[in-house]
């Protein structure tokens, strides 16, 4: 499927642990400054309203950890997206503006880059540890040159 040449874009750079970089390249025509939810309990076409909270947080339970389990692009500047809480497992659907969705997206940024610098954190103090035990077990005389 060919974009117009007039079509905006935005790319997110994603680091892993590994070192290796994921570019993310998203693409939309004039964003639309509307939203439309769907209520989850029925399958009626989405109703335009506005959105009381972000998407990242929990209308149940008020947890900041929702994040989408499907989405599908209804239009240039809507989103279908099925969402989950993991703390109380509510569940939701609903169709999205694209700002909307752009907003949760860099919450979900956000919270890979919390996620990342605590595995870097925990890494480093589980060598620490693990040098120190080397260490230690080198000095009492309990590693040998056979064991290598």
């Amino acid at each position: 499927m060919r974009r117009p040449s007039n079509s905006r874009h935005a790319v997110r750079r994603v680091v892993l642990p590994s070192g290796k970089t994921i570019e993310i390249v998203y693409f939309s025509d004039a964003p639309d400054a509307t939203d439309s939810v769907t209520d989850p309990a029925t399958e009626a076409p989405a109703q335009p309203e506005a959105p009381a909270e972000e998407l990242h947080a929990c209308p149940a339970c008020e947890s900041n950890l929702v994040h989408p389990t499907d989405w599908d692009q209804v239009s240039d500047s809507e989103w279908n997206l099925s969402l989950r809480c993991p703390n109380c497992e509510w569940h939701g659907n609903g169709v999205f503006a694209q700002e909307v969705v752009e907003a949760l997206d860099v919450e979900l940024d956000n919270g890979t880059q919390v996620l990342v610098r605590e595995l870097r954190q925990l890494m480093h103090a589980n060598m620490e540890e693990e040098v120190d035990r080397f260490s230690a077990a080198l000095h009492a005389g309990h590693i040998w040159p056979m064991d290598f």
